[in-house]
């Protein structure tokens, strides 16, 4: 039957269309979708492929254009991922991979690889802000003795589309709309969610984007992923699949939405000055490159597809395996010559490492390199340094725009019969790169396997991982988002998703929408899963970090501070790895309690608490008058309290407490009396913690 059908649908598709037609549907007439040629299109939503779960065929037109424009529609900015900061360092491997892979830099042990890694936002253009709600690139180049190795990844190990045809419609569906060119670094608008409510498959990179995973803390709180599966071979031929972790150091953390808003206003780069100002200090930011291994047979029998890109591997069923360590140890010495000229592209590989058929993967092997072309003026940008590899290169390719390099000698095409150095470079067999030689059958279709049709399993199980904390978040977030929607229809048409994730989710979304209407779960392509099993790894607060090192402690002073507490407390946040600030009346600085001068950072109202994890409030009894009046100091411990944070205090901070509305009996267990013999390192021992989550249901941020 199912033969039937798709020969009778194959049969209609072949009919000879009119270029431009318009035909009769029960909303009206509608113009038919063809080319720039003015070709008909039967499918929109697939890329032409070999099988349903083959690779996509270069011969695929209607892709390779969409694509094509769609990489040339913006200069010289990047179309996505505008706004970056990077950064130079070095990757070192723990030991030899040579049983897995013939990747060079994976051969001998301790060994160091010269990296450059770029961080990002994905929609908004290079003068938005840092802290928008948004994906954050994470993309690593790699200068490998066999040439440069792009990791070309994102903090989220999911993407909201199963196939490249369909990233030039996501992207223009969340980028300001065309008529008035707003929202900026925004989705919350009609557009974006219009698109996403007709396409499940996006269901479970949702629920990532609306959870805390979208407003960082900084880069250096944050897991960069792969995405994709992708293969290694070693030198005997024999591939294993794997999928790319980075896992910081420091542990994860985010901001709540009411500071990314207030941080957004304060510091626009704070995540740019935050790096900076780590590398800078000689606290170089770290993570550990983690590879989840695989074979065929946990591929054919996992319960999802792994060439999928909607979907993860749980680490609990396949463990991730750390291999080595990413250090960023050097700035840029020019934002433009580096960070904002460096080409990534992910096919860009190594010998040893190769391709799956991600259908996702092979659309963005194609875009990269044209997107590059016309971003940078022309094909010579592999001539920009922070582009050309530091290891020997020799080809025969010549001239173009901005070429910097030639071939040497008469000889510039290959074969040719002269011999020696005059001849020119030949290729190797024996250690030229070679594509892993899977088999591979199937018929030329636009289809969309079967085994990618589970779209709300996986986004169940992300939201179940979450602790309460976080699972309100992710609720907030959709109701935010989707306040901002002109259109009921399409609110209502989102939110009747959520019921196949999860029914208190969906009802709590609904409520806070001001919805009457009892919700209709949308029809699923495939019935949800219930047997799939929380997560741990899916949660950042679950995953924090063990210490407060490389955090920021905001310490608001007036004249007559004491500089005793001042001075023990300044010696615990260092001893523990963390800055202190100091926040004062003035930038000038205030004289503390013996007379001695403390020097400011930032004044009040310069200086918000959202910049900081955690503050500390030492005024003096004379000091905290001017405080009362002054609306910055109120703001300062109201935004601190109400961001959940740990708040250390003296005795004399009190007035300015109930002033911002925090009365005597509103003081929790976040709040630590620091003017005692172990005030100072109770305070250290609740920041570990970041914030006091037992304060959340007291508070409307």
């Amino acid at each position: 039957m199912k033969q039937e059908k798709r020969s009778a649908r194959n049969a209609e598709a072949a009919k000879p269309r009119k270029g431009g037609e318009i035909h009769q549907t029960a909303s009206g007439k509608i113009p038919i979708l063809t080319t720039q040629q003015g070709a008909p299109i039967s499918d929109d939503q697939n890329s032409l492929k070999v099988g349903e779960r083959g690779p996509t065929t270069l011969e695929d037109f209607h892709l390779r254009e969409k694509i094509f424009h769609f990489d040339h529609e913006r200069i010289p900015e990047r179309v996505v991922h505008a706004r970056g900061f990077g950064a130079h360092g070095f990757f070192e491997n723990y030991g030899s991979l040579s049983d897995i892979t013939a990747a060079d830099l994976f051969q001998r042990p301790k060994e160091k690889t010269p990296a450059f890694v770029r961080f990002s936002t994905v929609a908004g253009n290079k003068g938005s802000a840092d802290l928008a709600r948004d994906v954050r690139g994470f993309a690593v180049k790699l200068y490998t003795k066999q040439g440069n190795w792009d990791i070309v990844g994102n903090n989220i190990p999911v993407f909201f589309i199963q196939d490249a045809i369909k990233f030039p419609d996501l992207i223009h569906a969340a980028k300001p709309e065309p008529d008035r060119d707003f929202p900026q670094a925004q989705t919350a608008h009609d557009n974006f969610w219009d698109f996403i409510s007709l396409m499940p498959e996006s269901m479970n990179m949702i629920m990532w984007v609306m959870s805390d995973r979208a407003i960082p803390r900084s880069f250096r709180f944050m897991e960069g992923f792969g995405v994709h599966t992708f293969r290694l071979v070693n030198a005997d031929g024999k591939s294993t699949f794997v999928k790319f972790h980075w896992k910081p150091k420091l542990g994860l953390q985010s901001v709540t939405w009411n500071e990314a808003v207030k941080i957004n206003g304060a510091d626009p780069d704070f995540h740019r000055r935050d790096l900076w100002n780590a590398i800078q200090s000689g606290n170089f930011p770290e993570w550990e490159l983690g590879l989840q291994l695989f074979d065929d047979k946990f591929a054919d029998e996992f319960e999802f597809d792994v060439l999928d890109a909607t979907k993860i591997i749980p680490e609990e069923q396949v463990p991730v395996r750390g291999v080595g360590r990413l250090v960023l140890d050097r700035c840029v010495d020019n934002f433009f010559a580096e960070t904002e000229q460096v080409a990534f592209c992910t096919n860009n590989i190594v010998p040893g490492v190769d391709f799956s058929n991600d259908p996702l993967l092979q659309g963005r092997n194609f875009s990269y390199l044209d997107t590059q072309v016309k971003r940078l003026g022309g094909p010579n940008f592999t001539h920009i340094p922070i582009n050309a590899p530091k290891c020997p290169f020799h080809h025969f390719q010549q001239d173009g725009h901005m070429a910097m390099i030639n071939p040497k000698g008469r000889v510039n095409y290959e074969p040719n019969s002269w011999g020696g150095a005059e001849g020119g470079p030949r290729e190797s067999p024996e250690i030229g790169f070679r594509s892993y030689p899977a088999e591979e059958a199937g018929r030329k279709v636009r289809e969309r396997s079967e085994s990618f049709a589970d779209h709300y399993s996986q986004a169940r199980q992300f939201y179940m991982s979450q602790t309460p904390s976080e699972q309100g978040h992710i609720a907030e977030a959709l109701v935010f988002e989707l306040s901002k929607v002109d259109k009921p229809a399409i609110r209502t048409r989102l939110v009747s998703h959520l019921p196949h994730i999860d029914a208190g989710l969906a009802d709590r979304v609904a409520k806070g929408l001001g919805m009457r209407d009892k919700i209709q779960p949308i029809s699923a392509a495939k019935a949800p899963r219930t047997d799939l099993k929380a997560s741990k790894a899916l949660s950042i607060v679950l995953n924090g970090p063990k210490s407060f090192a490389g955090r920021k402690v905001g310490v608001l002073v007036t004249d007559g501070t004491d500089r005793q507490i001042f001075d023990a407390l300044k010696i615990a946040i260092e001893a523990e790895g963390a800055e202190m600030e100091v926040i004062a009346p003035t930038v000038g600085g205030v004289l503390a309690s013996n007379g001695s001068p403390i020097e400011a950072h930032q004044k009040i109202g310069g200086g918000p608490s959202v910049l900081y994890d955690a503050v500390a409030v030492l005024p003096s009894e004379k000091g905290v008058q001017a405080l009362l009046k002054n609306a910055s100091a109120q703001d300062f411990v109201a935004d601190a309290f109400a961001h959940l944070k740990l708040i250390g205090y003296v005795a004399a901070a009190l007035p300015l407490f109930e002033k911002a509305g925090i009365a005597e009996g509103d003081l929790d267990d976040g709040f630590v009396f620091v003017a005692k013999a172990k005030g100072p390192a109770a305070f250290i021992v609740g920041c570990r913690k970041l914030r006091f989550w037992d304060r959340e249901q007291a508070v409307v941020t």
